[in-house]
């Protein structure tokens, strides 16, 4: 494994405040979220947005896409989960039953909707170049889609269950975000990352936030500065990986 499976900090984190600017819509029987850069209504550039285990439930992904949107990027979230997501109330609990929850999402119910959602932003909405943002669990799926005519850059945060084969398997410019605290991408598997991608040879990049653990990039404390800092500079390089890859 290039990063372990999802385990209980996947789980937790903090609900962040403010409301959506886009919509939410059904696109080939996938629940969908939406938005679009103010200023223009038909980009060439798009980023699929693949969620942690909290789906379209949790306000923060779709906070955070409205800021990819306000940097030029229309973005979309599907519901991976077929409104089957972990609860955020499971996330005050602390009582997320994830061992029976995953086996009901693998990838034979997930890459399935990840591609409607290419097809979709690639042939309905005629868009040329596409990125994938992934947190958590949808770090995977950015690099089991980042092939030609799929995914053209990839980006993740904290990212959970991707084997040693998915990473190898990138064949675009991918990014990483990675938590100091994290049981999950451990320092060890951080090292292992870095050997796989640099035998891949596309280009890379794995910045290390210090103090602080796995989610912090959509999840991450707003009230405690080092945490805010970190998830605001996660979500920059992000911008910047696009900005000059994509």
């Amino acid at each position: 494994m290039a990063s372990n499976p999802p385990a209980a900090c996947c789980a937790t984190g903090f609900k962040h405040d403010g409301t959506p600017a886009g919509e939410v819509k059904t696109i080939d029987g996938v629940e969908t979220y939406i938005v679009s850069p103010k200023d223009n209504k038909k980009p060439e550039k798009a980023v699929v947005f693949i969620t942690d285990v909290f789906g379209l439930e949790l306000t923060n992904a779709k906070l955070v896409a409205d800021e990819f949107a306000n940097n030029g990027y229309l973005t979309v979230i599907p519901d991976l989960f077929n409104g089957d997501p972990i609860s955020p109330a499971d996330m005050d609990t602390g009582k997320a039953d994830l061992p029976n929850w995953l086996p009901k999402h693998t990838t034979v119910q997930i890459d399935p909707i990840v591609q409607k959602s290419i097809k979709h932003v690639r042939e309905t909405l005629g868009v040329k170049h596409v990125g994938a943002v992934g947190y958590c669990f949808g770090g995977k799926y950015v690099c089991r889609f980042l092939k030609p005519g799929q995914f053209d850059v990839g980006y993740s945060a904290h990212p959970s269950f991707v084997t040693d084969e998915e990473l190898a398997g990138v064949a675009g410019p991918y990014s990483i975000a990675a938590a100091e605290i994290d049981s999950i991408f451990t320092a060890e598997l951080r090292h292992k990352s870095e050997d796989i991608l640099i035998k891949g040879g596309q280009p890379w990049q794995i910045n290390l936030f210090g103090g602080v653990s796995h989610g912090f990039a959509v999840r991450g404390d707003p009230n405690d500065p080092k945490q805010k800092f970190a998830k605001e500079q996660a979500f920059c390089q992000a911008v910047g990986w696009f900005n000059q890859h994509l």
